[in-house]
């Protein structure tokens, strides 16, 4: 982090409030996949002629390995960094979401969602840690806190 970057008087730095913005709107793919998701496994088991229990299985299974994703999100971003890591999860999440859209069955968009769900447990841990790194230290509690009362609150 460059001198020139820091914040002056207790003002935001501008660089710092958008990088932490784009930050964490990686965050959000989970509920909007959650979302799509949802709505999607009514045509899914019609099209897959799925059981009710594959339907349950592959719209908790993303819990399982987002939880997979976060506990090896930690060790990643220390090795490669974090910026590299937000990257890496985000080009994870875009290859499980490849495998679910060209899915021709139920094997494969189970693997999609597992390796949709490893991408979004490595943002939900990486995202805030990358933002609270890049603001200044007088501004980063307050940065983090409108960025996740805004992801809360939809805007």
């Amino acid at each position: 982090m460059e001198e020139s970057k820091e914040i002056e008087d207790g003002k935001i730095n501008k660089y710092a409030c958008a990088c932490a913005i784009v930050a964490s709107m990686i965050s959000i793919i989970f509920g909007y996949e959650t979302g799509v998701m949802s709505g999607a496994l009514i045509f899914i088991k019609e099209d897959l002629k799925v059981t009710e229990l594959q339907v349950e299985v592959l719209g908790g299974i993303i819990n399982f390995c987002a939880l997979i994703g976060a506990l090896s999100a930690g060790r990643t971003a220390d090795y490669i960094g974090r910026r590299y890591t937000i990257c890496l999860a985000s080009t994870i999440f875009l290859s499980g979401s490849l495998l679910m859209g060209f899915a021709p069955s139920f094997a494969i968009l189970l693997t999609g969602r597992c390796v949709a769900g490893i991408g979004v447990g490595f943002a939900l841990v990486i995202a805030p840690v990358y933002s609270v790194e890049i603001s200044a230290a007088s501004t980063r509690v307050s940065l983090l806190l409108y960025l996740k009362l805004g992801l809360v609150s939809e805007f």
